[in-house]
This record gives C-alpha cells, structure tokens and sequence, in this order.
C-alpha cells in the first residue's frame, strides 16, 4: 500500500479523487518531474506516434485539470471528458464508491463538468477557431 492511501482512505471517495485531480494537475504544471519513460514501449497506431501502448480512458479528469499529469504518470494517451458544451452538475451525491475487498470504485458520477467553456483555458485554440467562425460569418453577411 502507497503512503498516501491511508490519507486518502479517510476522506470521502470523491473529495479524494478531486484533490487526487488537483495533485495532478499541480505536477503537471511543474512539469511532472520524476516521470517515468521506457522508449521501447514507443508504439504507432494508424500513423499516430504513441510514447507507449496504454492509454488512460475518458471520465477520470472531466475537465481536462491533470492532462500532463496524466502524461507525467506514463500513460501512453489521455481522453478527458466528457465535457459538455454547458457545465452541469452530474448525477446527485454521493456517486463514488469504494469497494476495498476488491480493490475497485463504482463510479456514477454522470456528465458532471464545468462545459468547454470551463475545461479550456483562455485563449486557446478553440477562442481562436470562434474568433475565426465569427469572422467568416461576418464576411458572408451572416452576422
């Protein structure tokens, strides 16, 4: 058992997954140091370079706050999501749960996320491909 697992056993499981997150999240603007690499693991996969073969699922960062930490831990690809495009709060509490003696987690959290809108940060290329509809639109007297 990993240090932390005591810590993090005695809180609530989805505060825990949100300060998890937010570990993450932390890491990865430090520039994850430490990060593991194993370059012969390096796969390609319909003419996409992966740095390895295992790749970390949607629905584990809803909102994109740990992409590089994600990274950071060695996974190989990382899906975020599943972001709406309005934010929305998910399915009611509580909706993680643990189950010790199997070392597994139900999760019905739901679609709970902060929209495109929240997961992006400023000035993204998503702002710059908006800035670009409006133009165009304008431009064919649409607007």
């Amino acid at each position: 058992m990993a240090f932390y697992h005591p810590i993090l056993f005695r809180l609530d499981a989805e505060c825990a997954h949100t300060l998890t997150i937010a570990a993450l999240g932390a890491w990865g603007k430090a520039g994850t140091p430490l990060a593991p690499s194993v370059p012969r693991l390096a796969t390609t996969v319909a003419g996409i370079a992966f740095p390895n073969p295992v790749g970390l699922a949607a629905g584990v960062d809803k909102d994109g706050r740990a992409i590089d930490g994600f990274f950071g831990l060695g996974f190989g690809s990382v899906e975020i999501g599943t972001l709406t495009p309005l934010a929305q709060p998910g399915n009611p509490k509580p909706r993680i749960f643990r189950l010790p003696e199997d070392r597994a987690v139900i999760n019905r959290l739901g679609f709970n996320n902060g929209g495109l809108d929240g997961a992006l940060p400023p000035g993204t290329e998503r702002k710059a491909e908006r800035r670009s509809r409006n133009q165009r639109r304008r431009e064919q007297g649409r607007d």
